[in-house]
């Protein structure tokens, strides 16, 4: 029987979780996942019940180990969703349902960020945004001040998992610099921002290092995990910056992840400026990061897929009809894919979603096609904000698997993608930190590119990337497109 050690990773994601077994040396041995509902009760909002959470964690864990002996596992390291809330009792039992990043109802509360001193703003190192940590905690002050009285921490999603694992809460700071609460210059949480914003700095937890160990695996979870109680529990990173570590982006290089949403960083070991409508944030090691966020890519594109009735395969075959009629988009409808708001570049949690354009000679293939060349425009977009280095932007994420789908992706940015078969970037992070909390170096082989995806000239021409631009204020004024 095999009795070589393993990390437990869990990566806690927006709609569900996954559970890898990986050795020293990085093989994922096993991964099991599951899903969770995320509720929409009003128009802009996005939570998830905590303890649905915990159930699907269990269930993964559980999936992951069959054929396992459960002893093999020396450490647990998590990997996690961004800038959500989860407000709780000391010993971690939720008081309402977690606010996730997606939420976009703390707008209003943005105000209160415009009225920092520049200075200060400067140092959060970030735009403020609906659906990050220090918004929603002001929404949660004035309209739940019950549940906000009543809470002893307010917790990223992660850093509630692990606190339902050890019995100690703590953040790390490639969560905490995604808050909005948290000075990159010093390192720490923001004590100026805090009292300028009247909100009460006991709810943070204490700060540690990514990869230090934050405690014990208590018995009672233990048991429902079917571990050995006592193993140590690794603080884990938040997911970009677990996937950046799992992918080994080095300083000075960048990369698209396409998954849900999407995101487009360089790696810099240095605090970068800000760039315009993104961000910037620690990673999990000594270093940083700059980020142009998509709030919206691959939860879009599922969401034509659903409202058209098709199935995956029948959206790619579609879309691939009208692109091979087609020339550039012309002739083809714009889609805007604002379903939730935009990060960058526009920092609009108002903007939406449409389709433009539309004619008597168009049909669902049209709209298909629209759906995939708006989602890589935003993209486009969305990459002029960085400072990007000329060498080829490397590609990971499960949603950028289709070839179709990458050579559209790679026309739309200009730029050449180097792909990366990387099976699940974030927890394979998550363990390269376990392993750290361990004490163990882990032993990686380099990631390898596996195809170099060059983009075809004017193949996306610079008139539909203005279309595409013009659009979102035509949209956003309720103006005819032209």
């Amino acid at each position: 029987m095999n009795t070589e050690p393993l990390v437990l990773a869990l990566d806690l994601g927006t709609g569900s979780v996954k559970a890898g077994l990986v050795t020293q040396s990085g093989e994922l041995v096993a991964q099991a996942s599951q899903g969770y509902p995320v509720t929409s009760l009003h128009t802009g909002w996005s939570e998830t019940d905590p303890r649905d959470w915990w159930a699907g964690v269990v269930a993964a864990v559980q999936a992951a180990l069959q054929g396992l002996e459960p002893k093999r596992v020396q450490a647990i390291s998590f990997s996690g969703q961004m800038h959500g809330v989860v407000l709780c009792s000391a010993s971690g039992e939720p008081l309402r349902n977690a606010v996730l990043w997606s939420d976009t109802r703390s707008a209003r509360q943005l105000e209160a960020y415009a009225a920092l001193s520049p200075p200060l703003l400067a140092r959060l190192g970030n735009p403020p945004v609906a659906g990050f940590a220090g918004p929603t905690l002001l929404w949660l002050q004035a309209h739940e001040p019950q549940n906000y009285r009543a809470a002893r921490w307010a917790l990223q999603p992660k850093d509630w998992l692990r606190l339902r694992c050890t019995g100690e809460a703590a953040s790390e700071p490639s969560d905490a610099s995604g808050t909005l609460l948290y000075d990159l210059t010093t390192n720490t949480w923001s004590a100026e921002t805090l009292a300028a914003l009247g909100l009460n700095a006991a709810l943070l937890p204490p700060l540690r290092a990514s990869g230090e160990v934050a405690g014990r695996l208590l018995p009672a979870p233990a048991a429902e995990l079917g571990l050995p109680a006592g193993i140590p529990v690794v603080m884990g990173a938040a997911d970009t910056a677990a996937a950046l570590l799992g992918t080994g982006l080095g300083a000075g290089e960048a990369q698209l992840t396409v998954g849900t949403g999407a995101q487009i960083v360089v790696a810099s070991p240095e605090l970068p400026t800000t760039p315009a409508g993104g961000h910037v944030f620690r990673d999990a090691q000594e270093g940083f990061y700059a980020l142009a966020a998509l709030q919206n890519a691959g939860n879009v594109l599922e969401w034509v897929r659903a409202t058209l009735r098709l199935t995956w395969p029948e959206l790619y075959a579609a879309a691939q009809e009208v692109a091979g009629q087609q020339r550039g988009g012309q002739g083809t409808p714009l889609f805007l894919p604002y379903l939730t708001g935009d990060r960058t570049p526009h920092l609009d949690p108002h903007a939406r979603a449409a389709w433009l354009g539309l004619e008597a000679a168009h049909d669902w293939r049209h709209m298909a096609y629209a759906a995939f060349e708006g989602v890589a425009l935003s993209m486009a977009e969305a990459a002029d904000a960085l400072d990007l280095p000329a060498a080829p932007l490397k590609l990971a994420g499960g949603g950028s698997l289709n070839p179709w789908w990458r050579q559209l992706l790679a026309d739309s940015l200009g730029r050449t993608l180097a792909v990366t078969q990387v099976a699940g970037a974030s927890v394979l992070g998550a363990a390269r930190l376990g392993w750290q909390g361990l004490g163990l170096a882990p032993v990686l082989a380099p990631i390898a590119v596996t195809e170099y995806v060059v983009p075809h000239p004017d193949r996306i021409p610079a008139t539909r990337h203005a279309q595409f631009r013009a659009a979102y204020g035509a949209n956003r004024m309720g103006e005819r497109l032209v």
